[in-house]
């Protein structure tokens, strides 16, 4: 199988410094929108095939779980701290064959 490896496309979606507050926000409501992908694209493989294989699914919803615990409490040290935070969030989106 070969693969591109030239990216076509990029997509800023975040860009910015902001409070600590602001920051735990825009992480976790996007690390969220990722969760709910990954728990509807197990619940539709199930659906017909109760043995479908969804482990990769299960497995990044446990790792996104985690970064975002991880990130609140980065986010929590920094707002103890008088700090802000800077994301810089670029898609790379490549066609593949």
């Amino acid at each position: 199988m070969n693969t591109s490896k030239e990216v076509m496309h990029k997509v800023q979606l975040v860009d910015g410094i902001f409070t600590a507050s602001e920051a735990s926000d825009i992480v976790s409501n996007l690390i969220g929108e990722k969760i709910n992908f990954h728990k509807l694209h197990r619940l539709s493989m199930s659906e017909g095939n109760i043995n479908s294989d969804t482990g990769y699914d299960d497995s990044r919803v446990v790792e996104l779980t985690a970064e975002r615990k991880e990130f609140k409490e980065l986010s929590r040290e920094a707002r103890l701290m008088g700090k802000r935070i800077k994301i810089n969030g670029i898609l790379e989106i490549e066609i593949i064959d």
